[in-house]
């Protein structure tokens, strides 16, 4: 085997006529397949309830494929090693028919015994699935077995623990992959490096130096035809328990004693720990919820929430979460970290900002102005980079300062591969690297500080909606940092000019 290549496997997609199967994991396997990452010695099996052949199971797949990537070459060839099995997800028969195509398939493509499960559907059908797998032998095999499940796992740690319970009996820990796909991200997964490979900002990261940290992820879409889904999630379980929780994890972990699955995740886990638990009144402190009204975004006139398909005409679910949090340990004791994120902003942009401690004095001044703070802008999406703002001398005679900005962008650099991140997060898959998928050490916690401040908001009727569409969200998410000292930085390019 070269070593760009995966290790051979069957890969089983349950729900493999959904959209994410269509838009994500068919093109991104493709684009390993393209690579030279997947071999020839490798099959899929699209499972769902639907009836349709093989060869129009097939015909999707190279539909998809053209759609997303653009390319028609060897795509005919590719989609020739995917089989189509029509399911139901309660019956052991349907169970044994797919075994018995699983072993052929394995037999034919010499696959030796290498299987992924990959749950693509709703998440109440995961813990029947892994259970029905165990009991009806498709987990018996020669080689590796490896359950992907998408989020949201559980609803709350109640749910989250039961689940888990039910997917332990057929996997174990290190067999289990819960995808974020922010982790797949290629600026998310640059943290490390940041950190961890410069000496000019590891001695600073932490509270002697650092005065802030933002963690922003705005979207422009609403909840389109997810209504049903949101109505029982919110901001809060679909975007801050998983997502926020994950960067903040990797921006304030300890450094690793290796670059490795079990030590990295295992200071993830150490920041967790250390999160000041926000409960009770608190709540209303540290955390702003918002749910989008009607606006307009570039000229359109666009509805709020409670306008949306399958949601409450009183809706109380938030799709805008705003809070502070607050890490107890020597590092970042005194660094407030904040987090926004939200449905139907101005801009889609996912960002961290980090600002740095002024100096002690002020040497160049003009008037009353002051020196602008030394930012780090980690920009994840749309636009992958690092941006740098700085103060330096102003062209001409005086010592004036002036702001200054060095930029690094993926998209600009000759060479730079930045793949899709579920392309990342399939291949890491099936060489068995971990490192970018969470622990349910790591799901546990971050239920745990969510479920405190769920079970205060679900008591408290807001007065809803408080922004509208296309703005930064509400008024008391600018007032959160304002008490502080602090104000949001922009959603859009910093422009740093003289305060």
């Amino acid at each position: 085997m070269k070593n760009n290549e995966t290790p051979t496997s069957l890969i089983i997609i349950f729900g493999a006529t959904g959209d994410l199967a269509k838009r994500k994991l068919f093109p991104s396997l493709y684009k390993l397949y393209e690579k030279g990452r997947l071999t020839d010695r490798f099959a899929v099996i699209g499972v769902a309830r639907r009836s349709i052949s093989n060869d129009e199971f097939q015909e999707s797949i190279q539909e998809s494929v053209k759609s997303a990537a653009g390319k028609e070459e060897h795509v005919q060839e590719f989609a020739s090693h995917f089989y189509y099995h029509s399911h139901d997800v309660t019956d052991s028969d349907s169970y044994s028919a797919l075994k018995k195509l699983a072993s052929e398939l394995d037999d034919h493509y010499g696959l030796n015994g290498n299987r992924i499960f990959y749950l693509a559907m709703a998440p109440e059908f995961f813990g029947t699935i892994a259970l029905h797998l165990k009991k009806d032998g498709l987990t018996e095999v020669d080689g590796f077995k490896r359950l992907v499940i998408e989020k949201p796992f559980g609803h709350d740690l109640d749910s989250a623990k039961e689940l888990n319970n039910q997917i332990r009996t057929a996997f174990q820990e290190d067999e289990i992959y819960r995808i974020d796909h922010y982790l797949g991200k290629a600026m998310v997964q640059n943290i490390e490096v940041i950190r961890f490979a410069n000496a000019i900002f590891e001695p600073l990261w932490n509270n002697r130096y650092i005065s802030n940290i933002q963690v922003t992820s705005s979207e422009i879409l609403g909840v389109e035809e997810r209504g049903r889904y949101y109505e029982k999630s919110g901001a809060l379980r679909d975007m801050v328990q998983n997502h926020m929780l994950q960067m903040v994890s990797l921006l304030a972990m300890e450094p690793p004693i290796k670059l490795n699955t079990k030590e990295i995740r295992s200071e993830k886990v150490r920041v967790l720990r250390a999160l000041r638990p926000i409960e009770g009144e608190d709540v209303h402190n540290f955390f702003v919820r918002g749910q989008y009204g009607e606006g307009e975004i570039n000229g359109e006139h666009l509805r709020g929430y409670r306008q949306e398909p399958m949601v409450e005409e009183d809706s109380n679910t938030e799709t805008f979460v705003a809070g502070k949090l607050l890490i107890d340990n020597f590092r970042w004791a005194g660094v407030p970290i904040y987090i926004r994120t939200g449905k139907r902003m101005g801009t889609k942009s996912t960002k961290i900002v980090i600002q740095f401690k002024d100096i002690p004095m002020n040497l160049y001044y003009q008037t009353e102005k002051t020196l602008n703070p030394n930012l780090l802008v980690i920009h994840i999406q749309p636009e992958e980079g690092i941006t740098l703002h700085l103060n330096a001398k102003k062209a001409g005679e005086n010592m004036d300062a002036t702001p200054v900005k060095l930029n690094f962008s993926n998209k600009e650099s000759d060479g730079i591969n930045t793949p899709e991140a579920y392309e990342k997060l399939l291949y890491d898959c099936m060489r068995g690297d971990a490192t970018n998928f969470t622990h349910w050490d790591e799901v546990a916690l971050s239920w745990s500080f969510t479920d405190k401040i769920s079970a205060v908001w679900e008591k408290t009727k807001e007065n809803f909606p408080n922004y509208p569409s296309g703005t930064t969200g509400p008024k008391k998410a600018d007032e959160l940092l304002e008490k502080d000292g602090f104000f949001w930085w922009p959603i859009t390019d910093l422009e740093v000019t003289n305060c």
